[in-house]
């Protein structure tokens, strides 16, 4: 066990800052959150679940809490959102479950957050400062020193710079720009009695269309459903979250089928994000700082793998400790060995899942014919790589 007094320092409180606070806990550090929000919490409505998030939830010690709140989807399916043709089934029942090992899910942001917040509130080595503004870090041979705002110094034996797509973290030790995307996502939560009982799917659902695509999928034991639409603004964009516009969604879907321009109809309020990632990087450390999730490997959402890669970076930092013997340079230098290739994957992938999503003209045909005919067991090999992640192999890149 770590009996220094000092504690590891995580600039940032939502999954991935709470993954990383439990990780370490587990590694016997004691552990302050610095949380630039007033209060803890975590915007957004729903986010998916592949079965290497949930094995990274058991290795945190919350898979129990996690799967208590989540809905488990009989498939993922795919529609061409012009014609409702069928374009790919790939069901996450039995058969799934024994390939991964673990279920799909759906689950909304904030279900997820509190089960890492509970976790934590349950340690009496988890300390959270709200109000926090990372706004300098110094270093020296003792460990590190965080300026907030406000002008207050915060000590540590390191720090995990867990503060999101705008990191204060790594503004300082990279300060590359953000790639903004164009593509702007809305997202909302729809109860059920104001959702079409034609679309009361089980499922995780895509309407791909013409730079654009619509999602649903059931939330909160289907007592809600989530809905996300996305499409290529007209506009310059900026990476920003703002209250959304009714007649902005319906100006960008008109010639979509009946049945998906339902989705867009249906939600009172909207969130409008703004999206962008970062070209990938291969150092995420610097000395006794280390980046995580967002602040690391930013990406865009179409492979609805933000937040489970956050976790993942957590469970591997904790494994990366306990080989090493909470060596901490030892340990940064594994973790960031095994996380970079692989979360740069994603962030590719998610680019080019994106091109997919949205072709139009003769593309849009090529995409419809990918994958007619494949078997399920298909689909899970093409998959392999991304949800076959467990604790176990995480360090083995």
């Amino acid at each position: 066990m770590n009996t220094t007094p000092l504690p590891i320092l995580i600039a940032g409180g939502g999954i991935g800052g709470l993954a990383a606070a439990l990780a370490l806990v587990r590694q016997g550090f004691a552990v302050t959150v610095l949380e630039q929000a007033p209060q803890l919490g975590e915007i957004g409505a729903g986010i998916q679940l592949g079965p290497n998030a949930f094995a990274a939830f058991d290795a945190l010690g919350i898979g129990d809490k996690a799967r208590s709140r989540a809905v488990y989807t009989d498939e993922m399916v795919m529609h061409d959102a012009l014609d409702a043709a069928l374009v790919a089934r790939i069901p996450t029942g039995e058969a799934f479950r024994q390939r991964f090992g673990n279920p799909y899910a759906v689950i909304h942001r904030a279900d997820v957050h509190m089960a890492l917040l509970e976790a934590a509130r349950e340690s009496d080595r988890v300390q959270v400062l709200t109000s926090t503004v990372v706004q300098s870090i110094e270093q020296d041979e003792h460990g590190v020193v965080v300026h907030d705002s406000k002008g207050g110094t915060h000590r540590g034996i390191a720090l995990i710079g867990a503060d999101g797509v705008k990191s204060a973290v790594r503004s300082q030790y990279v300060g590359d720009e953000a790639r903004v995307s164009g593509h702007v996502v809305y997202r909302a939560v729809v109860d059920k009695k104001d959702f079409p009982e034609d679309l009361r799917w089980n499922a995780a659902s895509i309407w791909v269309g013409p730079n654009c695509h619509l999602v649903h999928y059931p939330l909160r034991g289907g007592e809600q459903y989530n809905v996300v639409v996305t499409f290529h603004s007209r506009d310059k964009e900026e990476w920003s979250v703002r209250e959304g516009s009714r007649e902005e969604v319906q100006s960008y879907f008109e010639g979509i089928c009946p049945l998906a321009r339902r989705l867009i109809e249906l939600p009172k309020d909207w969130k409008r994000w703004a999206t962008a990632d970062r070209e990938p990087i291969g150092q995420w450390t610097f000395g006794r700082v280390a980046l995580l999730g967002d602040a690391a490997h930013p990406t865009l959402q179409y492979l609805a793998q933000g937040a489970c890669m956050a976790i993942e970076d957590a469970v591997t930092l904790g494994a990366a400790l306990r080989r090493h013997g909470n060596d901490l340079d030892a340990a940064f230098s594994a973790y960031q060995q095994a996380r970079v290739a692989r979360t740069a994957r994603v962030v590719l992938s998610a680019r080019e899942m994106g091109r997919i999503f949205h072709a139009k003209g003769v593309e849009r045909l090529v995409r419809n014919d990918l994958w007619k005919g494949r078997t399920p067991e298909r689909f899970y090999d093409a998959m392999e790589w991304l949800y076959g992640w467990t604790v176990d192999n995480c360090l083995a890149a």
